[in-house]
């Protein structure tokens, strides 16, 4: 079996709005609802769990889940104190699934994502302990110190900025994140916590359109990106 954690536990503050980013509209829904149906229409998931803040379970079910009939969306979680918070209280209530085989988390705000790029990570996490979408890095990288003095020049063809989704074999996520608490170790993404403890994760390409949505710049930047898919599509019926 095949789950898939959506983390959309975050507030959004760089979006300057009395609404978190997930709830924010993009083409008249909430950016979470794009998000989900992805999932909900694909036949490899069986389930999924939403991660939302604590203060918002209600607004969610009733607004995004209730509202646009998602029904692979089994449970909704509060989310903790950071990510990792977030996500471990997710892989809790999955913990006792039967036949549960790899384990998906997706940001709620990375509405983008496509089936194909989701079934390659989950493939390649059959293969590995896990799999991660990412992006060769493009601009020369630098270390700067806290005056703003540049200390280093990164290698870049080393380089990958990684998104989501990342897919794991579920025995081994556990254990990452037990083994953390145990060590009080945050890492900054789940991959990070396999790699603490010596898995074997790899990077499938990913795709420059699978935009996380944090800014006001990015949700006009997400808004030109549907308005083109919707074209593409209009013209591929048209048979232009």
């Amino acid at each position: 079996m095949i789950a898939a954690i959506i983390a959309a536990a975050g507030l959004g503050t760089r979006m300057g709005h009395h609404l978190p980013k997930t709830y924010l509209p993009l083409a008249g829904k909430p950016i979470l609802a794009h998000t989900l149906k992805l999932f909900e229409t694909m036949p490899e998931i069986r389930e999924v769990t939403v991660v939302v803040h604590p203060e918002d379970l209600d607004y969610c079910q009733e607004n995004v889940i209730a509202r646009y009939n998602f029904k692979k969306v089994l449970r909704l979680v509060p989310g903790g104190k950071e990510r990792q918070d977030s996500v471990y209280h997710a892989l809790k209530a999955l913990k006792n699934e039967e036949e549960l085989e790899i384990v998906l988390v997706h940001d709620g705000v990375r509405p983008f994502v496509t089936p194909d790029q989701i079934r390659q990570v989950i493939e390649a996490a059959r293969r590995h302990a896990g799999a991660v979408l990412g992006l060769p890095a493009q601009d020369t990288l630098k270390t700067v110190d806290a005056e703003g003095r540049v200390r280093q020049t990164l290698e870049r063809k080393d380089i990958w900025q990684i998104q989501t989704p990342q897919a794991f074999q579920a025995p081994l996520l556990w254990r990452a994140f037990t083994e953390a608490y145990s060590r009080s170790f945050y890492g900054t993404d789940e991959a990070s916590l396999l790699e603490e403890i010596h898995q074997e994760v790899v990077v499938v390409p990913g795709s420059p359109f699978n935009l996380k949505i944090t800014t006001p710049e990015d949700l006009l930047l997400a808004e030109a990106i549907l308005s083109l898919r919707r074209r593409k599509k209009h013209a591929s019926r048209s048979g232009v």
